[in-house]
């Protein structure tokens, strides 16, 4: 029998949901004044993965004069990154917005972040911008406690400039876990440098979010507008398999990392990583467990429009 996405997420989907959030430091709450068109039959639902963008990062784009900056075509606004144009419709920059349309879908608790571009695309001003972005975030959950709570953003390009800030935005700003780009500016995150993030956020009990960013394989993609379509998914699932892969969880077993869209491909196509690494001996040889054993121990979120995919993902992982 053949159901909508809609009835998946309420149902099964809506367990998905609690059981990949319940670790991100925010409980479901019950529906409150500030929320009348939730329903209680919903009010378990979290959402993951919500971003807005903050007016002030905005502002400093339309000055801009190199990537990332703002640019306004025939009325709307986008995000320019060399020939990829990303649309700002007004909703994205609308606290109100959100709600309504949490209200609207059921949804009692989100963990907001800003979208890309992230700090790294922006060089020295890296650091100003991430606090930009947090200081944004923190004021809009600051506003609506029982309907958000925070995930940073920080300057990887800068290591010192990104343990300053994430000190700042878990005992400033009381965010709960830490949106990190499938790839900065280029660079992958299971790279050397980008090490201490993920022994910090161990040490924190931070989760981490991995997110898309403006995909690596851009120019293979941007044919018939796929970027989105295709261009994300690949970017999760090649920074996903690189975090694996190197041991990641071996060096951090208590990590706690959340991927979107059901994890990109991966999922579907785990079973050539164990054969090629358990089988064949292919790949790295440090790997104490198949890959995916590692796999089963992130969290997925159920954004992907087919229900029967929302199955796979809550038939692969478990509701646990």
């Amino acid at each position: 029998m053949k159901t909508s996405r809609r009835k998946f997420i309420l149902g099964t989907g809506s367990a998905v949901a609690v059981s990949s959030l319940s670790s991100l430091g925010a409980e479901p709450t019950a529906a409150t004044n500030e929320s009348p068109a939730a329903t209680p039959a919903a009010t378990s639902i979290i959402d993951c993965q919500s971003h807005l963008f903050s007016p002030e990062i905005v502002a400093l784009m339309e000055k801009r004069t190199s990537d990332p900056r703002v640019v306004t075509r025939d009325g709307a606004r986008s995000v320019q990154m060399g020939d990829w144009l990303r649309k700002i419709p007004p909703p994205y920059l609308d606290v109100d917005a959100k709600l309504a349309t949490m209200d609207a879908n059921g949804i009692a608790l989100t963990a907001l972040s800003m979208n890309d571009p992230g700090p790294e695309w922006f060089g020295g001003d890296g650091e100003a911008v991430a606090r930009m972005a947090n200081d944004f975030v923190s004021e809009v959950v600051r506003k609506h406690p029982t309907r958000f709570f925070g995930l940073c953003l920080l300057p990887l390009q800068d290591q010192r400039a990104g343990e300053r800030e994430l000190e700042r935005c878990v005992l400033q700003l009381k965010m709960k876990g830490i949106l990190l780009y499938t790839n900065l500016a280029g660079r992958f995150p299971d790279e050397p440098q980008y090490r201490w993030l993920f022994a910090r956020a161990q040490e924190l009990q931070l989760p981490i979010l991995l997110h898309p960013a403006k995909p690596v394989t851009i120019d293979f993609v941007k044919g018939y507008e796929m970027t989105s379509s295709l261009g994300n998914m690949f970017d999760n699932t090649i920074a996903l398999t690189r975090i694996i892969m190197a041991g990641i969880f071996d060096q951090f077993p208590r990590l706690k990392l959340v991927c979107p869209h059901l994890g990109g491909t991966l999922p579907y196509i785990i079973g050539r990583l164990d054969h090629q690494t358990q089988i064949l001996k292919r790949g790295p040889k440090n790997l104490t467990r198949a890959p995916s054993e590692y796999l089963r121990q992130i969290w997925l979120d159920i954004v992907s429009p087919p229900p029967l995919a929302m199955r796979f993902g809550y038939d692969f992982m478990g509701a646990e």
